[in-house]
């Protein structure tokens, strides 16, 4: 169940404007690199992979349960769920909970399954190397970026190693030869069972559900997740086969004990990161009306 708080235009406005800037800062240089046909190898990610647009993300949302107060809120009554409540303006919890019952209801499912299994902090980050397996003949997701142990370097390195990757979206950009290499094969049905609080991409993907259920969630509680996946990106980047030392990104070599060591020690960081977000946004998915 939703409460409510009125929130008077001296603390909204101003909370509004510090979010607007708090996203200007990753937004800008995308806008400004896609502007002259420039790509980024890990700051592009959030903008390109996930369907939230930077426009979107830059729109501030109190969250569920919170009315706008003053004249400048009007202005959101044309903004999708938004309608009047108790003389200021607020989200229509009801027409929100309809439309988003699905998204509710599945967002649900896979953050308190994630909560509830033991992280896999052993992958090493191998499903970024399963993507560029047999290169010579598949080709490179980063056609722009050199293999830093070239192809049949890559290629020795998931040779050597036991690939087990969870998370479905990671698997199903393996070129055909790795598929078979890794011990489980996630698909769309079992993500539900397989998703667990050690994987970058499942935590990352905090950001996903964040978004998918604005603007009942707070968008200070968004932009956390999204600079955890942001984060996140840059240590997967990091450890995957391809050679940024070029962009500024020193390696983590995952082939060597060392590179290991640091691997599993930054996920675990991660992983302590994402386990207070995914419970905060848990605590608003179970709030909303359609969450039964």
């Amino acid at each position: 169940m939703v409460g409510m708080l009125s929130l008077p235009e001296s603390e909204w406005l101003p909370r509004a404007a510090a979010y607007e800037a708090r996203v200007e800062r990753f937004a800008a240089p995308f806008l400004e690199r896609r502007m002259r046909q420039q790509k980024h190898p890990v700051e592009d990610f959030l903008f390109t992979y996930y369907t939230q647009k930077p426009g979107q993300l830059q729109r501030w949302h109190p969250g569920a349960g919170v009315v706008l107060e003053g004249s400048a809120a009007a202005q959101r009554l044309g903004w999708k769920f938004y309608t009047e409540n108790d003389g200021g303006v607020g989200l229509d919890l009801e027409a929100f909970g309809a439309a988003r019952a699905e998204a509710i209801r599945f967002a649900r499912i896979i953050l308190a399954g994630t909560a509830s299994r033991p992280g896999n902090f052993a992958c090493f980050g191998l499903h970024e190397w399963a993507m560029a397996y047999k290169s010579e003949s598949n080709g490179i997701r980063h056609e722009y970026l050199p293999l830093r142990l070239g192809a049949a370097g890559t290629d020795r390195v998931v040779q050597e190693h036991r690939i087990r990757c969870t998370h479905f979206d990671a698997f199903r950009f393996y070129t055909p030869e790795a598929v078979p290499l890794n011990e489980l094969q996630p698909t769309r049905e079992t993500q539900r069972d397989l998703e667990q609080p050690g994987c970058l991409h499942a935590n990352m993907d905090l950001y996903k559900w964040a978004y998918k259920l604005t603007p009942a969630v707070p968008s200070e509680l968004v932009m956390d997740c999204f600079e955890l996946a942001w984060d996140i990106r840059t240590m997967d980047m990091r450890a995957s086969p391809y050679d940024l030392t070029d962009w500024g990104y020193e390696p983590i070599r995952i082939e060597t004990p060392e590179g290991k060591a640091e691997y599993v020690r930054l996920q675990k960081e991660f992983a302590e990161r994402s386990d207070a977000l995914r419970g905060r946004l848990l605590t608003v998915a179970n709030a909303l009306p359609s969450a039964v």
